[in-house]
C-alpha cells in the first residue's frame, strides 16, 4: 500500500508508538502483502490485460479446414505460397488471411431450378440460368448442364490475385457459356437430339481447352454432363411428326420382312415336300427296277441250270403219271404236244366236260 496511506492509519491511531501516545489501535490495520507490492508490478497487470484484449478483439490466428487453403495478405499484397490446413498466427492490421474453398464445386446452368447466386453456403454449388443459344438457322435453343471443377491449390494465390474471390464467375462461367454456343450454333435444332452425344463431348472437350489455356492453370476441370437441349415448340412438334412416320415405317418394314419370312417358310415347306415326294418315288421305281432285274436275274439262272437230259427226265416223269392215270381210267384219250414235250393233255372219254391238265 502506498505510504501516505500508513501515515493516514497512524494519524488515526493518535500518532506512533515511539510518542508513547495511550490510544492503540484495537487490531492490526497492516494491508495485505500483495497489495504493498501492487505499485511495482501495476504496469505488468494492465500491459498483460491489453494483450489479452487486443487478442480478443483483432483475433490474431486462423484455423484452416480440410479442403480450404489460405492466402495470407501482408500489407495488401498476396504471399506465394499458400497456407496448409490447420492453425496459423498473423500480425492483426498488418497482415490477413483468406480462406478458399478448394473441394470439388458445382456450377448447374438450369432454367427450371430457382435461380440464386448459392443455393446453400459453403456448399459449392452455384445456379446459373440455361444457356441461350441460336442454331446454325438462327432459332433459339437453351441448353442446360452440369460442370465440375475444382481450384488448384498451388496456384490458388496468382489466381486470387489475379482473378479475385469471384474467380468462377469470371473463369468458368464465360469459358462454358462460350463453347457452348460456338458448338451448338453449327447444328440446326432438328439434329440436336439425334446428335447429342456428339455434341456433349466437343462442349467438354472445348472448355477444357479453354481452361487449360489459361496462365497457370488455375482450374482443373473435372466432368461436363450434358443434361436437357430445350428446342423451341414448333421444332418439338416437327420432330415428333418425323418420329411418328419413322415408327411407321419401321412398323410397315417389320410387317414386311415378316410376311417375307412366312413366305419363305412355306416356300421351303413346299419345296421339302415335293423333294420328299420324288425321293419316294425315286425309291418306288429302284425297288421295282431292282424286284425285276432280281426276278430276270432267277429265270436267268433258271434256263441256264434247265438242260437236255432234264428235259427228258421231267417228260419221262410225266408219261410215267400218265400211264397210272390210264391204269384206271382206260377210256382217256391222250394228246402229246409237238415235240414230245410236256405238259400233255388227256381227255376222259366218260365224261367229254372234264379236261385235266398234268404239268410237270
Amino acid at each position: 500500500m502506498p505510504a501516505d496511506l500508513n501515515d493516514y492509519f497512524k494519524k488515526k491511531n493518535g500518532g506512533s508508538g515511539n510518542n508513547g501516545g495511550d490510544n492503540k489501535p484495537p487490531f492490526n490495520m497492516e494491508p495485505p502483502e500483495f497489495l504493498k507490492n501492487l505499485g511495482k508490478k501495476a504496469g505488468f497487470l494492465y500491459a498483460l490485460i491489453a494483450i489479452v484484449v487486443i487478442a480478443i478483439v483483432a483475433k490474431p490466428f486462423v484455423i484452416i479446414n480440410s479442403g480450404e487453403m489460405g492466402i495470407k495478405a501482408t500489407t495488401g499484397k498476396f504471399e506465394p505460397i499458400p497456407m496448409d490446413p490447420g492453425f496459423h498466427l498473423f500480425i492483426p492490421f498488418i497482415q490477413q488471411v483468406f480462406i478458399v474453398d478448394t473441394k470439388v464445386r458445382i456450377m448447374n446452368y438450369s432454367s427450371s431450378e430457382d435461380l440464386g447466386e448459392v443455393m446453400q453456403r459453403g456448399s459449392g454449388i452455384k445456379k446459373n440460368a440455361a444457356i441461350s443459344v441460336l442454331d446454325a438457322r438462327g432459332l433459339p435453343v437453351s441448353i442446360e448442364l452440369t460442370v465440375q471443377y475444382k481450384l488448384e491449390p498451388s496456384t490458388a494465390p496468382q489466381t486470387i490475385a489475379t482473378w479475385g474471390l469471384a474467380w468462377e464467375d469470371k473463369i468458368i462461367n464465360p469459358v462454358v457459356r462460350d463453347v457452348t454456343r460456338a458448338v451448338v450454333g453449327k447444328f440446326n435444332a432438328e439434329e440436336l437430339p439425334q446428335r447429342r452425344n456428339e455434341i456433349a463431348v466437343n462442349i467438354e472437350e472445348g472448355i477444357r481447352k479453354a481452361i487449360d489455356a489459361q496462365p497457370g492453370k488455375p482450374v482443373e476441370l473435372l466432368t461436363m454432363q450434358l443434361r436437357e437441349i430445350l428446342l423451341p415448340t414448333k421444332i418439338k412438334e416437327q420432330i415428333e411428326k418425323v418420329q411418328v412416320a419413322k415408327q411407321e415405317v419401321e412398323r410397315t418394314r417389320y410387317e414386311v420382312e415378316i410376311a417375307n419370312q412366312q413366305a419363305l417358310k412355306r416356300a421351303a415347306e413346299a419345296e421339302g415336300q415335293a423333294k420328299a415326294r420324288q425321293i419316294n418315288a425315286q425309291g418306288e421305281a429302284n425297288a421295282v427296277k431292282i424286284e425285276a432285274e432280281a426276278d430276270a436275274y432267277a429265270n436267268k439262272k433258271i434256263s441256264e441250270s434247265i438242260s437236255e437230259p432234264l428235259l427228258k427226265l421231267r417228260q419221262i416223269e410225266v408219261q410215267g403219271k400218265f400211264n397210272e392215270a390210264l391204269k384206271e381210267n382206260k377210256d382217256a384219250k391222250i394228246f402229246l404236244t409237238p415235240g414230245g414235250s410236256t405238259p400233255n393233255i388227256w381227255v376222259d372219254t366218260k365224261d367229254t366236260q372234264k379236261v385235266t391238265s398234268a404239268s410237270k
